[in-house]
């Protein structure tokens, strides 16, 4: 991360110190960078992506069963064509 420092001037007010630090913050890019952060979310671990592809794997066999056995209407698309 980038640290933005300004000192003062002589003759400087603190007004002008803070608009100067403001430009400096700006320019870095350091503000949207950590707008950007605030609301993205973590990567999901490989642990849980297995777990969750594990459970989508046996649900879909579970409805295959079912539709052999003739107990669940088989999917149809949008189109209206069975699969």
């Amino acid at each position: 991360m980038i640290n933005v420092e300004v000192s003062k001037n002589s003759n400087e007010n603190s007004l002008g110190l803070l608009r100067r630090f403001t430009k400096r913050v700006q320019g870095s890019g350091v503000l949207p960078r950590l707008r950007g952060a605030r609301f993205s979310s973590r990567n999901i671990s490989e642990n849980v992506k297995k777990k969750k592809t594990l459970k989508y794997l046996n649900q879909k066999k579970v409805t295959e069963e079912l539709i052999k056995m003739g107990k669940m209407p088989e999917k149809t698309r949008r189109n209206g064509k069975r699969r």
